[in-house]
């Protein structure tokens, strides 16, 4: 078995649904046999800002699936939540990227692992945070990575309530 930790984040429509039915369709695919959720997240656009805020997420989940299979299985759930992509980090129904995959580093064109922007993400890393802060990139942890954001960066996370 293999442990993964999921990136999930959402801006249309009823947010917190996408965000739901996205756990949802991990949680019945066959080779995902647990899933762990992180907090909720409410965070500013990134990247393009002329957009809605996004309600952001992190799961770490046990999977009998190859890291290529893991990531199809993230782009069929985006296909089915009805993702669209028009902009780069433009507004979208949901959004799933593969993190971590146990200590797999990929560097191909397909498959970035550790994903590469986690560093510089506190939208990414605080979620992280709530399901393992031991996890390392480049022989360095997350936390150590958050803490090198800025106070603005970090504070701009705000925990989502119900």
């Amino acid at each position: 078995m293999s442990r993964a930790y999921l990136g999930l984040g959402t801006n249309m429509g009823d947010r917190l649904d996408y965000l739901n039915k996205a756990c949802d369709l991990l949680e019945q695919n066959e080779n995902v046999l647990s899933l762990k959720k992180s907090n909720l997240y409410e965070t500013k656009a990134w990247g393009y800002t002329d957009q809605a805020d996004f309600l952001n997420m992190c799961v770490e989940i046990e999977t009998s699936l190859a890291p290529y299979d893991l990531l199809s299985l993230c782009q069929d759930i985006e296909n089915k939540l009805d993702r669209v992509r028009v902009i780069r980090w433009g507004p979208r129904t949901i959004d799933v990227d593969v993190l971590f995959y146990d200590d797999i580093v990929s560097d191909d064109e397909k498959l970035l692992i550790p994903h590469p922007r986690i560093k510089e993400r506190a939208f990414v890393l605080v979620p992280l945070m709530d399901l393992n802060k031991e996890l390392t990139i480049e022989g360095k942890t997350i936390e150590a990575y958050l803490n090198d954001l800025s106070q603005e960066e970090r504070d701009e996370v705000k925990k989502f309530k119900l």
